[in-house]
């Protein structure tokens, strides 16, 4: 019977003298040297804050049009016998020359009859006022006489139809001349309507125009930019002092520059676009006003516009790099350390930002980008990758 139980009690003391050696020898171990680690810098590139006198500049876009642009517009009708050579699309118009002749026939038979009652209108004036002396020499001791007696309305009748036949002569002749179709100003046409041999009505469009003496080119303005240039809404250039404009192309495959000059802005923010607009304009784009190469300024052209805004002492300028969401820039400290801050823009460009506060100028800015920055986290500054 004992040694039964001995069997059965062998391997549970075999078990807990195990577990008991274990524990034993776990609490006995020595332990590991705990070191502190240390986070590794982060390697940035940095540029320094520069400081400057500076003109800032504004860059904005916009579409060439004609300063007037018209349509063509029969004011008389019959039908066509002559058109003129240019009378067709991109065709050069000069101020005077008749684009589109209609048939005068009928109004010079007008003019003759209007000339003619014009005549007989002066005899009957001449025959009324005679009719009036003889009256007035009857009726000169008759207190009581009448004006009818004494002709006086027969012979404001006799002025008043001289009057609107001469009204008539006028007007026939105004209708001849309208037969002639020309413009008063040079320009060139955009599309043309009509041919030889075709009736128009009074009112047809022959076909469009524009004035070749100046373009137009409306600029949209953001916030920013209207200050920058520092003008106030609803500017208008004194005559020679307006700013100088440059405009930038390409065309035909070569780069072209124009020079206008800055006219006004608008008196009122665009509803849709909540954008300012202001309107420049180049004298004699297709002659004088022509690019460095000869190119003409044309109208429907898209171009660049460079506009000269306030000249600032002192300014602070930093890459375009280092400005980040929010207008907040990352300087590395004296100590290595990432410092966040935010900063006051003045003008922002493909190649500078000018800041107006939250910077000195000798710091370091990161340019770089970086992961997750930290505030007080610890930075290398590697080099200087951009240079202003």
């Amino acid at each position: 019977m004992t040694f039964t139980i001995t069997r059965a009690l062998a391997p549970l003391l075999v078990i807990i003298t195990g577990v008991a050696g274990y524990a034993l020898l776990h609490a006995t171990a020595p332990q590991p040297a705990q070191e502190e680690g240390r986070a590794r810098p982060v390697s940035v590139f940095t540029a320094a804050v520069r400081s400057d006198n500076l003109t800032l500049e504004v860059t904005t876009q916009g579409e060439v049009r004609a300063a007037t642009e018209l349509d063509l517009v029969a004011q008389v009708g019959g039908r066509i016998v002559a058109v003129a050579p240019e009378f067709t699309e991109g065709g050069r118009i000069t101020a005077g020359d008749a684009l589109v002749t209609i048939e005068d026939v009928d109004y010079r038979l007008a003019l003759s009859e209007a000339r003619a009652s014009v005549a007989a209108a002066e005899v009957r004036l001449q025959q009324a006022r005679a009719d009036a002396e003889v009256a007035r020499k009857q009726l000169r001791d008759d207190p009581s006489a009448s004006d009818l007696a004494l002709k006086k309305p027969q012979l404001a009748e006799a002025h008043a139809n001289l009057k609107a036949a001469r009204a008539r002569l006028e007007q026939a002749e105004l209708n001849l001349e309208r037969t002639r179709i020309d413009l008063p100003f040079n320009g060139r046409l955009l599309s043309t309507r009509v041919n030889i041999g075709q009736y128009v009505t009074p009112g047809s469009i022959l076909g469009r125009a524009f004035a070749t003496d100046r373009v137009e080119i409306r600029l949209p303005l953001s916030d920013d930019q209207l200050a920058a240039l520092d003008l106030p809404i609803g500017y208008t250039a004194d005559p020679g002092a307006a700013r100088r404009v440059t405009l930038r192309a390409s065309v035909a495959g070569r780069q072209h520059t124009w020079f206008g000059r800055l006219l006004r802005l608008d008196a009122a923010v665009d509803p849709g676009s909540r954008m300012l607009f202001a309107m420049a304009e180049v004298n004699d784009p297709y002659g004088s006003g022509a690019s460095d190469h000869g190119m003409p300024l044309a109208t429907g052209l898209f171009v660049e516009a460079v506009i000269p805004g306030r000249q600032l002492s002192q300014a602070l300028l930093i890459p375009p790099a280092a400005l980040r969401a929010g207008n907040k820039v990352h300087v590395v400290d004296a100590d290595g350390r990432l410092q966040t801050r935010a900063v006051e823009v003045v003008s922002r460009g493909d190649e500078v930002v000018v800041i107006a506060a939250g910077l000195q100028a000798g710091e370091q800015v990161i340019v770089s980008t970086i992961r997750n920055p930290v505030q007080g986290m610890a930075v290398v500054a590697m080099s200087t990758a951009e240079a202003l």
